[in-house]
């Protein structure tokens, strides 16, 4: 049984009402295809301005995810003998040590041991709770307190580790992804919610009354396994800052009057998903009543943040701003 000797502030705010999805019309990552989107648009102020064609720079890929180790938290394992464990039996916790401790429990994954350890919390808390401490010796109401303490200051680290050491939520990260395609409608309800019960259930690690279920826990990791879909976004902000930067080089170096209206759907699409993903994944990170480590808060700073002016997010919308701006000094052609 492992424990950590610190206590454990409130839990903060509540997710957001506002994750919901949007459908996404994205951007491709290569520019290789005839019909991407940032080709056309190129080639749309090419000819209304009788300029030589954009030479496209690929934007740089999205860095290695942080090492596991760098991530997680160290929780010391600590023992107590099965005569000691058996003296609390009235709290019903024997079956689940010896659960955790036989060959499946040491092996599961961090999801599982997540549940295991807030049902061990959960079923302490209930038996401190009750009248089975006056039944105990002094000796074995001492324990009990102490075990009950020791995890109750455990728990957020053992589900900040569940989350942030599953392959899933490393998956999302991966830089052998690609930017979102501009040529599909993309629909991110079902990580947007596994998102949410994350958050869910780490709002309600401490409330004894509210019912985990592994099920669904492991249906929505599932989900974010799907594809990599953080860095997906994040490389489809990279790549639309690129294109948005080239064309409006293109415009400050043309010698015309007007330009054609311009669709922006697709760039729209993207801030929606974009500013509606990464706050989730922020507001889920503040679920936790914990300072991440530091490996986390760097990576999340230089590449999720909504307010750090050099993360992905708003470096797109500086360049999305400048080139709406340039685009400004032209008359809108007729016809």
């Amino acid at each position: 049984m492992s424990f950590v000797s610190e206590c454990v502030p409130g839990l903060r705010h509540v997710l957001n009402a506002a994750l919901w999805a949007f459908p996404l019309i994205v951007l491709q990552g290569c520019g290789n295809g005839d019909n991407d989107d940032w080709q056309q648009y190129h080639q749309q102020l090419g000819d209304a301005v009788n300029s030589a064609s954009i030479e496209n720079t690929q934007p740089d890929n999205i860095p290695s995810f942080p090492e596991t180790q760098d991530l997680v938290f160290e929780i010391k394992e600590m023992r107590e003998g099965m005569l000691n464990i058996y003296a609390l039996r009235g709290c019903q916790i024997t079956s689940l040590i010896a659960a955790r401790n036989n060959q499946l429990g040491k092996v599961a994954p961090p999801s599982q041991q997540w549940l295991y350890e807030r049902e061990l919390w959960q079923q302490l808390s209930n038996c401190w709770n009750t009248d089975t401490p006056e039944q105990l010796s002094e000796e074995d109401q001492e324990r009990l307190r102490d075990m009950t303490l020791n995890k109750t200051a455990q728990l957020p680290y053992v589900s900040w580790n569940a989350i942030f050491e599953s392959s899933e939520w490393q998956k999302s990260f991966s830089r052998a992804s690609q930017p979102l395609e501009s040529t599909t409608l993309e629909d991110i309800s079902a990580e947007l919610k596994a998102l949410d019960y994350l958050q869910r259930m780490t709002m309600h690690q401490f409330d004894r009354q509210w019912e985990q279920d592994s099920s669904r826990l492991e249906n929505h990791l599932k989900e974010l396994n799907g594809r990599p879909l953080s860095a997906e976004i994040l490389r489809a902000l990279l790549l639309a800052s690129q294109r948005l930067d080239e064309a409006s080089l293109m415009l400050e170096q043309a010698d015309a009057e007007c330009l054609p209206d311009w669709d922006m759907a697709y760039v729209q699409q993207l801030e929606n998903v974009a500013d509606t993903w990464l706050e989730a994944i922020n507001q889920l990170v503040d679920s936790h009543p914990i300072e991440p480590p530091e490996a986390w808060q760097d990576y999340q700073q230089n590449w999720l943040s909504l307010t750090n002016d050099e993360a992905p997010w708003h470096v797109f919308n500086s360049a999305l701003n400048r080139h709406q701006a340039i685009r400004s000094q032209f008359t809108a052609c007729s016809g």
